[in-house]
């Protein structure tokens, strides 16, 4: 009867072993500073205004509250914000799809008005989703 060879570990396997253990008190380490940090506060998204494709005005959406006018390309948009909320409430655009498209409140949401060439984009960090993939 053929016995099967004693197997005992060699130096490489005591090197991955090593790995590991690093890897998982690195990682344990970066979970527990992340832990520590103060939670993102409500209102940490910022309103990105652009005409013509540059970028015009960048406020923080906590300070950007009211009623605001531009005019681009021969027309003009009413944008209005409250609460968390940007909305356009009056355009003189013949489409009016950027009246139509309704307020913005997550990262990641933009209205846009084509003929105005106007884009105003909601950017910051609680969004809800946790991936973008594409």
């Amino acid at each position: 009867m053929n016995t099967s060879p004693k197997l005992s570990p060699t130096k490489y396997d005591l090197l991955v072993v090593a790995a590991v253990l690093a890897l998982a008190v690195c990682l344990g380490a970066r979970s527990f500073l992340d832990a520590r940090k103060p939670p993102q506060q409500a209102g940490g998204n910022s309103v990105i205004i652009s005409i013509d494709g540059e970028d015009v005005e960048c406020t923080p959406l906590r300070d950007y509250s009211g009623q605001h006018v531009y005019t681009n390309n021969g027309y003009t948009l009413t944008v209005a914000s409250a609460d968390g909320w940007v909305d356009v409430t009056q355009s003189d655009c013949p489409t009016q799809d950027c009246k139509h498209s309704g307020a913005i409140s997550r990262a990641g949401q933009s209205i846009v008005c084509l003929p105005a060439r106007i884009v105003i984009t909601l950017v910051g960090t609680n969004a809800d989703y946790d991936v973008i993939v594409g």
